[in-house]
């Protein structure tokens, strides 16, 4: 697959652009509502993708090699339906067409999130809003 093949699986849902905390003592890992100060809250895109990793260390990049280790991927990622040898939704772009879908579906974070530029650092964990289930392989 090519980079291009690759970059076009993204669906525009930004679930992956949200904080996620860990656990003390290995209790798990906290989806957060908050955006990643670089993600553009309405397109659902980052603002600098190309420079990303450099301006947000912790950012993610995501590879075939690595998809299938980062259990806080949503389970309507393309990514991860793919390494798990599963169909795309019928919402997502490359099936619809309509880059809009996503959002049309409720499956984005448009709407749905702040950015981390309104919340102080020591309040992140007053925005989680659920524990990420992690399953057994």
């Amino acid at each position: 697959m090519s980079r291009s093949e690759w970059e076009s699986l993204c669906d525009g849902c930004a679930q992956c652009c949200l904080i996620k905390l860990e656990g003390d003592d290995g209790e798990g890992i906290f989806q957060t509502d908050v955006a990643c100060r670089l993600l553009d809250l309405e397109s659902c895109r980052c603002t600098r993708y190309q420079e990303r990793s450099r301006l947000v260390p912790n950012c993610v990049t995501l590879h075939p090699g690595n998809v299938s280790q980062l259990p806080w991927m949503p389970k309507t990622c393309a990514y991860r339906l793919l390494s798990e040898g599963k169909e795309l939704f019928d919402w997502h772009p490359l099936i619809s067409g309509d880059p809009e879908s996503v959002h049309a579906a409720g499956a984005s974070v448009r709407d749905a999130v702040i950015s981390e530029t309104e919340v102080a650092a020591d309040e992140l964990e007053d925005h989680i809003i659920y524990k990420v289930e992690v399953e057994e392989v």
